[in-house]
């Protein structure tokens, strides 16, 4: 005889199935045979953006959509009751302008009474391959530093070893044609320790202080309409309610300007751009994490513009030092912008096409001391 409460009843394990499928992370959709809505749950709801209410039956296509193939494999799979997984699977959704990626599981079912069902299983991609993103450009900046920080010290030291020779040099000369030689070394030397200090970014140590942020995006407008006037269009696009960011002003003016420089330059330089444009927009996210840091409130500040694009190729070493798509280019202002926003304990991340560049600079609202 079975002890006293060792078996449930029916409504309580229905109870605690539903449960545990109202907690998953995983999106789960049911679809009757005419792959119509029965059930999601709340992961589901978050994903397409949707209530339940909305979603049941609906048939999958109005609501979710990857291709015609698939769901041509949708209804093969509930025909021939053969389950099957896709990966990396770009799926897009009527609320939302951008495809979200993710890896989904389809397994039919059959019910007591013999009706066919699918049951699929989603799980969302696009955070888990962001956070991969930024560990790898942490990893990239702070291995870059290293090396620029060494590099640095082995050029600089000959350098001043040159100079130095080549000043005693030309007080030895009479003859002022060979002293414009000497002159010319002396020079040379200069350029080379100015071009290494700015690879080493900021020297100064940072002043810390609460910043309106709109004060640093105003400045940096005004910088650039004074250097192009109105050979383009700088919009803003700001929430007037962020607080204060913890921050340097000086440095994250000098941040943004080499971003919205950059764009200016694109612009400018692409002689079949029509009607440049920059926008300069501000917002701001709750609980996002940046690294393995997870922010109560963090400023999102987006520089647009309608460009020609970045390069593949040149995408994915964007931020290093002497990397640039410009002939004129030093590669240096994306490399400082970077490492001045992650002394900021945040990052900059860039989308980009053909018509379309996007740079967004995320940092941290409050001090580390308050960020718990």
């Amino acid at each position: 005889m079975a002890a006293s409460g060792s078996i449930k009843k029916p409504f309580e394990s229905i109870d605690q199935c539903r449960r545990l499928l109202e907690n998953l992370s995983t999106a789960v959709v049911l679809l009757d045979e005419h792959l119509r809505v029965l059930y999601v749950n709340p992961a589901a709801e978050q994903l397409f953006a949707t209530s339940s209410t909305h979603l049941r039956g609906q048939p999958v296509e109005q609501f979710c959509w990857e291709n015609d193939k698939s769901l041509e494999d949708l209804r093969s799979a509930l025909r021939d009751l053969h389950p099957y997984t896709k990966r990396e699977a770009q799926l897009h959704f009527p609320t939302s302008s951008q495809p979200a990626t993710v890896d989904y599981t389809v397994t039919p079912l059959v019910d007591t009474s013999l009706t066919k069902q699918v049951l699929m299983e989603l799980r969302p991609l696009d955070r888990l391959m962001r956070i991969s993103r930024e560990d790898n450009l942490f990893a990239a900046n702070l291995a870059t530093r290293a090396l620029v920080r060494g590099v640095a010290h082995e050029v600089k030291n000959p350098l001043g070893g040159i100079r130095g020779a080549a000043q005693l040099l030309s007080r030895e000369l009479s003859e002022p044609h060979l002293q414009e030689y000497t002159e010319i070394i002396i020079n040379e030397t200069d350029r080379l320790r100015n071009l290494v200090d700015k690879m080493l970014g900021p020297r100064k140590p940072m002043e810390f202080q609460r910043v309106n942020i709109h004060q640093v995006l105003e400045r940096v407008r005004a910088i650039i309409n004074a250097e192009i006037g109105t050979s383009l269009a700088l919009d803003r696009d700001y929430d007037p309610s962020l607080p204060e960011v913890w921050a340097d002003a000086d440095q994250l003016i000098q941040a943004v300007l080499n971003i919205v420089r950059n764009a200016t330059q694109a612009l400018l330089e692409n002689p079949h751009q029509v009607n440049p444009r920059i926008v300069i927009r501000s917002r701001a996210m709750r609980q996002f994490t940046i690294g393995s840091v997870r922010h109560r409130l963090t400023c999102v500040v987006e520089i647009e513009d309608n460009g020609p694009g970045i390069d593949k190729e040149l995408s994915e070493t964007l931020f290093y030092p002497m990397v640039s798509g410009r002939p004129q280019g030093t590669g240096l202002g994306l490399s400082i912008a970077q490492s001045i926003v992650h002394q900021h304990r945040g990052l900059i991340e860039c989308e980009s096409m053909p018509g379309r560049t996007l740079f967004k600079i995320l940092i941290p609202i409050e001090p580390p001391e308050e960020q718990h």
